[in-house]
């Protein structure tokens, strides 16, 4: 994908550009280092390393992660928020946090269903992951980026950086269905210094 993206921008768009992948296994960025040396992509270079750890950009333009497991993907939606990202597109995978947190006895008749439970929990954490971009200055989107027959995670947080400051409502809407859930989102902890300055009440 890494590849494929930087083709696009930078040979048929021709945008002036640089590119950084990151990924933790050292034989998959080594692998991915030669290819780009081959091609004579330049300005694109391979990290082994985490994005929570990465020190390398202090802003970027465009941040983009592929199935990110669990709360990697809000990990990542935290850097990309902190480096002030122009565009965000993410897709992410095996969303296991909320699941473990799920208690809302109204829900119960879904719930009692494992199968039910994890396809719920997976929609709710995208739900929130979306909201919370929102709240701190995105307009975010959730959609569908290929179909259910290649991947069933196929859905995409897509995010444009608008710097709109959310109305109370939005924030009383957004605590509502977390705490319905009785959710302790990370990216919410993640995010806590921006959502602080936005409303107290957005910190738990």
């Amino acid at each position: 994908m890494t590849f494929a993206l930087y083709h696009y921008l930078k040979v048929v768009k021709g945008f002036d550009l640089e590119v950084t992948g990151l990924d933790l296994k050292k034989e998959v960025i080594e692998e991915c280092t030669q290819i780009a040396r081959d091609l004579d992509y330049t300005d694109l270079t391979f990290r082994v390393g985490d994005v929570h750890d990465y020190t390398g950009e202090t802003e970027v333009d465009l941040m983009v992660t592929l199935h990110a497991c669990d709360v990697a993907t809000d990990v990542a939606l935290a850097r990309a928020v902190d480096w002030n990202a122009s565009v965000i597109l993410s897709v992410p995978c095996c969303q296991k946090e909320l699941n473990r947190q799920l208690d809302c006895s109204p829900l119960d008749v879904m719930l009692q269903h494992g199968l039910i439970k994890e396809k719920f929990a997976s929609l709710a954490t995208d739900s929130i992951r979306a909201e919370l971009l929102t709240l701190v200055g995105y307009e975010a989107q959730l959609l569908e980026f290929i179909d259910l027959e290649h991947t069933p995670k196929n859905i995409l947080i897509r995010a444009y950086k608008q710097n709109k400051r959310p109305t109370e409502e939005k924030i009383d809407r957004y605590i509502a269905f977390r705490d319905l859930l009785h959710a302790r989102p990370f990216l919410e902890t993640e995010l806590s210094g921006r959502l602080g300055q936005i409303s107290p009440k957005l910190v738990q």
